[in-house]
C-alpha cells in the first residue's frame, strides 16, 4: 500500500465515526420556534426590546434561564436551537426602559408573558429529537412587574 493510500484509509477512519457524530447530533437536535405578539403600548426597537427566555424548569424565578434570545420589534419569532432539556417551558418580558440587558430580573413595570394555557401556569413543551416545536405568545400589558 502506498503512502498516499495509507494516508487516506487512515483519515477515512477517524472521520468516519465524526460523520456520524454530526449526522447523530442534528437527528437528535430540538428546536423551539417561539411566535411573539405583543399587543401592549410600550414601543418595541433596538433599545426596547422583547426578551424571549428558554427555562428548564416551570419555576422561572429559581435561577437564571438555560438561554435568551430578543426581538426589537412587537411581532417575531425567535428560534431555540439544540434545546437540551424538555419538557421546556417559554417566557417574553418587554423592557421599558431600555436598559435592561436580561442578565437580571426584568426591571419595575415590564410587562411579562408566556406560553400558557392556563395563566399563570406555564405550559410544558416537550419536543422529539430532531423535531421542531411552534408556539406563540400573545401579551400586552396587563402583567407587568410591580
Amino acid at each position: 500500500m502506498t503512502m498516499s493510500k495509507r494516508l487516506c484509509a487512515t483519515l477515512g477512519l477517524f472521520l468516519l465515526p465524526a460523520t456520524f457524530a454530526v449526522a447523530q447530533t442534528t437527528a437528535d437536535s430540538r428546536t423551539i420556534q417561539v411566535e411573539i405578539n405583543y399587543a401592549g403600548s410600550g414601543t418595541v426597537n433596538a433599545t426596547h426590546k422583547i426578551y424571549i427566555a428558554l427555562w428548564n424548569s416551570s419555576d422561572m424565578s429559581g435561577g437564571p434561564p438555560a438561554v435568551v434570545k430578543s426581538l426589537e420589534s412587537k411581532k417575531g419569532t425567535v428560534t431555540f436551537s439544540n434545546v437540551q432539556t424538555v419538557p421546556a417551558y417559554v417566557s417574553a418580558a418587554y423592557d421599558p426602559t431600555g436598559a435592561w440587558d436580561a442578565q437580571t430580573p426584568p426591571p419595575s413595570g415590564s410587562s411579562l408573558g408566556m406560553y400558557a394555557k392556563n395563566p399563570p401556569n406555564p405550559q410544558p413543551i416537550d419536543v422529539a429529537p430532531g423535531k421542531t416545536v411552534k408556539v406563540s405568545i400573545t401579551f400586552d400589558d396587563s402583567a407587568r412587574v410591580p
